[in-house]
């Protein structure tokens, strides 16, 4: 059975194309969408659960001394792994969000996989958490059709990392391989996101057109310039059809961090002053909530960190406000800060202004946002996915019929407004902002396999 997974950076999603009917996979009772999040006791509890609760064996040799290294830990601590130790999905962000201080959690993991630089134990550790989550997925799509998926099409970005280049590609395409692999997957292709979800589009067509798909998805915006309609639909090479393809790893997540940091970080010293008269680091509020940067957050969460940021309390100017560093650093609360900027994201879709209630454990307080605030906020982020619209339309040397937009932050009527205002001659139209990668991946796996 072939199957189009769609391995994203805010949520994961499979469907299945049989006969040119397309069936979405219900993964999360009838939702078809879970949050690309794990939870555990510890870090090193996720290697074990692997081998001990699915019989699920390290890929080389690095694996194996973290799956040993692991189990030994664990034991030290008296910790016996169970198969409901490590949630997914929304369980595993109530968990989180019930009891920051005491639950290991990770989100959208594929934002990491690109970085370079890291050592062979952090990758193989990314690889036991991404094999984790995408065998949790196999077996529920499993479970719902009744028959065993063997071969699958991944969607992946453009570019999986703003630095490094093909480098990074070639380290998080390798690192989902395998750990499809080890999931059980046979047969493993890659197919790029916006490609995909212009594939969806096309079933739509009854007209050849030249469309720039604009992907603007959880971790990253890309763009693909594409030939489609009844004369390309079903083949299996569409090299000629492909004109032009940009990326960029900024995506929904960075409008949520950029919206905490210029819109909520006042409120925990930014912009304050030392008792020397220095200003406060930037670097501390800023590392605090990227949480889709590991070296930023392995700085702000070292065991030093915490020493200075007592320092910085003591002599700061405003106290109540850089104590709030603290907190976040003892109740690991970025995330919890960044998804309070999400759902004040999504309010500001609809009204002017929004009051949120952001929670460090140690006290709760309220800032208000408006819609104009989140604009400038968002302004750089949105620049650069303006840009990256800009380079497709100029690398395909040709004019296209209509611009096709999806993924979950497309929605924004700031980012739709830009897009419009940098090529107002030409419609924007919208399917699924959230299934139409999915469901062309299926498609394209109905191609591949059969």
């Amino acid at each position: 059975m072939a199957i189009g997974f769609d391995f994203g950076t805010s949520n994961c999603s499979v469907a299945q194309c049989k006969d040119n009917e397309l069936t979405h996979i219900p993964l999360s009772g009838e939702g078809f969408y879970v949050p690309s999040t794990l939870s555990a006791p510890n870090p090193e509890s996720v290697s074990e659960y692997l081998f001990r609760c699915l019989n699920i064996k390290p890929s080389d040799e690095t694996g194996e001394t973290v799956l040993r290294r692991a189990i030994k830990e664990n034991n030290e601590e008296g910790l016996e792994i169970r198969a409901d130790d490590i949630q997914f999905g929304q369980t595993a962000l109530d968990l989180y969000l019930d009891d920051p201080k005491y639950v290991y959690y990770v989100k959208s993991p594929k934002s990491f996989l690109g970085t370079l630089g890291l050592r062979d134990v952090q990758l193989s550790f990314f690889e036991d958490l991404v094999c984790a989550m995408m065998a949790n997925i196999k077996g529920r799509t499993e479970s719902y059709l009744g028959d065993s998926a063997t071969d699958v099409v991944i969607g992946r970005p453009i570019n999986f990392h703003g630095r490094g280049g093909e480098r990074s590609n070639q380290q998080a395409e390798n690192i989902l391989r395998k750990a499809a692999a080890r999931a059980g997957f046979k047969n493993i292709e890659f197919q790029f996101e916006p490609v995909a979800a212009g594939l969806e589009y096309e079933s739509t067509l009854t007209s050849n057109k030249t469309v720039l798909v604009v992907d603007i998805g959880g971790g990253t915006s890309d763009c693909s310039v594409i030939q489609m309609g009844p004369s390309w639909r079903g083949k299996k090479d569409r090299s000629d059809s492909l004109l032009a393809h940009t990326g960029i790893r900024v995506g929904g997540n960075d409008l949520d961090i950029a919206i905490a940091f210029k819109r909520f970080m006042q409120e925990f010293g930014l912009g304050t002053n030392q008792g020397s008269g220095l200003p406060v680091p930037i670097a501390q509020f800023w590392n605090s909530i990227a949480i889709n940067d590991v070296i930023a957050q392995r700085d702000f969460y070292r065991p030093e960190n915490l020493k200075l940021l007592k320092e910085l309390y003591k002599g700061a100017e405003s106290p109540e406000k850089l104590v709030r560093l603290i907190h976040t650093y003892n109740g690991t609360l970025g995330h919890s800060i960044v998804r309070s900027a999400e759902t004040t994201k999504i309010a500001l879709g609809e009204a002017e202004t929004h009051s949120v209630s952001i929670n460090l454990l140690e006290e709760v307080f309220d800032t208000i946002v408006s819609k104009e605030q989140m604009s400038q906020a968002i302004t750089e982020p949105v620049n650069k996915i303006i840009r990256i619209v800009l380079e497709a339309e100029k690398l395909a040397q040709t004019k296209p019929d209509v611009i096709y937009m999806t993924g979950g932050s497309a929605r924004s009527p700031i980012l739709r407004a830009a897009i419009q205002s940098v090529l107002p001659d030409i419609e924007i139209v919208s399917g699924s902002y959230f299934g139409s990668v999915t469901a062309g991946l299926a498609r394209w796996a109905d191609v591949c396999f059969n």
